[in-house]
């Protein structure tokens, strides 16, 4: 399934303006929508972003595409963890990156970029950025 979304409002559901940020947040899908343990793909404007949902509203948002080859893959990516934090790794050539800041593990050059994420009413959303 690939979910597309164009990001249209400067205003979060919680009636907060995100316009000082240079973000927004996007309703992106219901949280039913996406399997535990398993990489969804959105569609964020210009942005391919792998949804990751680990527990009942625990959704994590990061690049589709795996920063060491390109390739859009990650949605695909092995779930785990290192210690108490929660991982994702390229199933490409096995890089583990932790999913909230984005650091590499198993080569410190690498980074893969992440996204705030929360589920507000069921909604899945993801905060984006505006282009500098």
């Amino acid at each position: 399934m690939t979910i597309t979304i164009e990001p249209t409002s400067d205003t979060s559901t919680d009636g907060t303006s995100a316009v000082a940020t240079g973000a927004s947040w996007v309703r992106v899908c219901e949280i039913g929508d996406l399997e535990p343990g398993w990489g969804e793909v959105a569609l964020l404007g210009a942005d391919q972003v792998a949804l990751v949902r680990l527990g009942d509203d625990e959704v994590y948002a990061v690049d589709h595409h795996d920063p060491h080859t390109g390739a859009p893959v990650m949605a695909r990516g092995i779930t785990g963890s290192r210690g108490d934090r929660l991982t994702i790794a390229s199933p490409l050539h096995k890089e583990v990156y932790d999913l909230v800041t984005g650091e590499c593990y198993t080569n410190e050059t690498l980074a893969l970029r992440t996204f705030a994420s929360r589920v507000v009413d069921g909604v899945v959303e993801v905060e984006v950025r505006a282009a500098a």
